[in-house]
């Protein structure tokens, strides 16, 4: 993920329509009241910690890696395992030097059938230079990538899990994209081109899983599991999707976590849910800790990026909004 050129004017990358429910009392905030009598599931940190681990183990998980092969397929089988139709896309990606990428895209779709769906993205590859680190020695080791990739799919695995034990009323496509973190490094010489980020969300948002796919809204999960992150409101996802931004922050407000994912604008952030705003038209937002001061995580794109930073609360506040988004969704 990267930060936006154009937030480096007004603010660098991690790489690169519904119903609004109600508040706790059930009072009306948008076009429907808060139905009560939904069951959300309780998020287990534990499990999505673990299954962040488990990531980490494979080592860094950037394209043409071992560790890349390796964990892919522990995605895939994970999914499948937890009843999803697994859909892998393999596709060949030019890195902004031209080096030729071996990606795979891995999606587990949930009633695949059902025309209304919801959308759960996070990138799975890691970083291949600690380019941001504050030791220049460092900088062309790669990452562990606990926080920046690994967090978000976490969670997003504790969610498939639990969806398998019980559905929500709406399908839901669990989407892991490859090729997010691979944009120019910061001591490259030539261009630094948005483009050369998030490469993987790029081709799905172009050639989906499903011919004409489309879904009410997406979540991006990003950086998901530092201690002590704050969320604002991502700006791009302002703009394209204030309303999604509207119902998730809500969310996060009646289940007690407003000073986590607290109610502001942030700054802009070029990442997967960028394209896929803008080529899938699946109205997307990113929940990542970037302030519109122009700070991500202290660990990001360095070699402290490891599970000693990985937070089990943070863990849980997110998992926990996504579900009561997703269970509550009709």
């Amino acid at each position: 993920m990267a930060i936006s050129l154009f937030t480096l004017l007004a603010a660098f990358s991690c790489g690169g329509s519904g119903k609004t429910g109600g508040d706790a009392a059930g009072k009306k905030t948008g076009e429907t009241a808060l139905d009560l009598n939904v069951s959300v599931p309780a998020f287990n940190a534990d499990s999505a910690y673990l299954y962040v681990k488990r990531q980490v183990d494979f080592g860094p998980r950037m394209p043409n890696s071992a560790g890349h092969v390796a964990c892919g397929n522990y995605l895939a089988e994970q999914l499948e395992a937890f009843g999803a139709r697994v859909t892998n896309q393999r596709v060949d990606l030019i890195a902004y030097d031209g080096t030729l990428l071996k990606a795979r895209n891995i999606i587990g779709s949930y009633k695949p059938e059902t025309k209304r769906r919801v959308a759960l993205f996070a990138h799975w590859d890691t970083r291949p230079w600690a380019d941001n680190d504050p030791d220049a020695s460092n900088h062309h080791t790669p990452v562990l990538g606990a926080n920046d990739g690994a967090s978000g799919v976490g969670v997003l695995l504790e969610v498939a899990r639990l969806i398998q034990a019980r559905q929500p009323a709406v399908g839901i496509d669990i989407i892991f994209f490859d090729a997010e973190d691979g944009g120019a490094p910061q001591f490259y010489k030539g261009d630094h081109k948005e483009e050369y980020w998030c490469l993987g969300s790029q081709y799905w948002a172009r050639n989906p899983h499903v011919r004409g796919y489309n879904a009410r809204f997406g979540i991006l999960l990003d950086m998901v599991g530092g201690r002590g992150s704050v969320f604002l409101k991502e700006a791009y996802s302002e703009e394209f999707a204030k309303d999604i931004n509207k119902k998730v922050w809500n969310a996060a407000e009646r289940l007690g976590y407003g000073t986590t994912l607290v109610d502001k604008r942030g700054g802009y952030v070029t990442d997967d849910h960028l394209f896929v705003n803008r080529y899938a038209r699946v109205k997307t937002i990113d929940i990542v800790p970037y302030s519109d001061g122009g700070d991500f995580t202290p660990t990001w794109h360095t070699v402290d990026d490891n599970m000693e930073h990985i937070d089990r609360r943070t863990l849980q506040i997110v998992g926990q909004t996504v579900l009561e988004v997703i269970y509550r969704e009709k």
